[in-house]
């Protein structure tokens, strides 16, 4: 399945930060037993490469890297097996890098000006980012209108409660979010609590 296929089919993205590379395979069996076998790891910790090693050799998600911000990045979240990077913004030089690995590009923007510089770059999906704090849900509206041909992807400040929202939208393939990978929960090992809210997260988008 293309990304875009995986995105449009479970419209959900767990935005997943591991201080322990040692949870990538229990976290990945949490995923998927919840019903949602995708990943987007950051690169916020020393052990997101090895952790996205790790959960792409473990099987049952297809993972990627986020918080991606240069080409170099790029290789190294490749060459562990990501299968598509997200960027916290758009970067001409991380898609082009994107492009040569022949993986999914998904940057971010939430303005008008860098839709428009996304899309000179022929990408039409993108990361809304920061969601919460750039006009949440209206905004992603209000773009929508002189951009129809875009398809957002809502990240930071959503919460279970507030997916719903951008969701509804036509516009929306799907929201990232980590209330259902809650870093304290992963560094505890208990991926009971995990697969409980991945579960209750897809149960809720699939009403």
């Amino acid at each position: 399945m293309t990304i875009s296929g995986l995105l449009a089919r479970h419209r959900l993205v767990p935005v997943v930060v591991l201080d322990d590379a040692a949870s990538a395979a229990p976290l990945a069996d949490a995923l998927a037993e919840g019903g949602l076998p995708v990943a987007e790891v950051t690169f916020r910790t020393a052990a997101a490469a090895d952790a996205i090693a790790r959960m792409a050799a473990h099987g049952g998600v297809t993972v990627g890297a986020g918080t991606v911000t240069t080409p170099e990045q790029v290789d190294i979240a490749v060459r562990a097996g990501a299968r598509f990077i997200v960027s916290p913004g758009f970067s001409e030089a991380v898609v082009r890098r994107c492009r040569r690995h022949g993986v999914f590009a998904l940057p971010g923007a939430a303005t008008a000006t860098e839709i428009m510089a996304a899309l000179v770059a022929g990408v039409t999906t993108l990361k809304f980012f920061p969601a919460g704090t750039s006009g949440g849900a209206p905004a992603v509206a209000a773009l929508s209108a002189p951009f129809p041909d875009v398809s957002f992807v809502p990240t930071g400040g959503i919460s279970a409660a507030s997916a719903g929202d951008y969701l509804a939208l036509p516009s929306v393939a799907a929201v990232g979010g980590s209330w259902m990978v809650p870093r304290a929960a992963i560094a505890a090992g208990d991926f009971a609590r995990v697969k409980a809210l991945v579960a209750e997260s897809v149960a809720a988008v699939a009403r």
